[in-house]
């Protein structure tokens, strides 16, 4: 199960408050030094729509063009106050394959990887079909042992800043991130959206 607090930045001014101060902090999550990822995010369904109709998120997300690729499973996310769970679960794949199945979302059904055969057979899923996707920019910062990301994402209608931290203590980091945050003149809400 992911457990995250998610807080949505108001303006480019907020986010750029936001990764300024956890750039000038030392970086304390096991030795981490502050990243920044451009990913490219690709979203499937069955073709009977067997995974939307359970609230399911297939997901392929690419980092750095073709660093990284990770497939996701996610599964009835709940957002509420700031604190987004829902269950999940991730494998990395070759980047190569896994512009493979976007060009060809039915190669997926016959894949070795775990994740995807995993869904396929538990959700009976005939065939696949790619929905759409978008781009954004995340800087990833070490912070009190935890990993903070900061998400800029352009949408065709605007642009969307979010903050995400992933922990087994939400209510506790909430408060201490919402403390920081204010203390930075950073404006924030709750996300409402997953």
């Amino acid at each position: 199960m992911e457990v995250e607090v998610k807080l949505r930045l108001r303006s480019q001014d907020d986010h750029a408050k936001a990764c300024k101060y956890f750039c000038s902090r030392k970086q304390d999550a096991v030795g981490q030094e502050a990243r920044k990822y451009f990913q490219e995010n690709c979203f499937f369904d069955g073709t009977e729509k067997e995974l939307s109709s359970k609230r399911v998120v297939l997901r392929v997300r690419f980092y750095n063009m073709n660093e990284k690729c990770v497939v996701t499973v996610k599964g009835k996310a709940v957002l509420k106050n700031g604190v987004g769970k829902a269950s999940e679960v991730e494998e990395e794949i070759d980047p190569i394959l896994g512009r493979t199945f976007v060009e060809n979302p039915q190669l997926m059904l016959e894949s070795e990887v775990g994740v995807l055969r995993d869904t396929v057979t538990k959700f009976g899923v005939k065939g696949l079909t790619y929905l759409g996707g978008f781009k954004n920019v995340r800087d990833v910062f070490g912070w009190n042992g935890l990993q903070v990301e900061i998400d800029e994402t352009k949408y065709d209608w605007g642009t969307v800043y979010e903050l995400e931290c992933e922990t087994s203590e939400p209510e506790k980091i909430k408060q201490d991130l919402e403390c920081l945050l204010k203390e930075q003149g950073v404006n924030y809400e709750y996300s409402k959206v997953t």
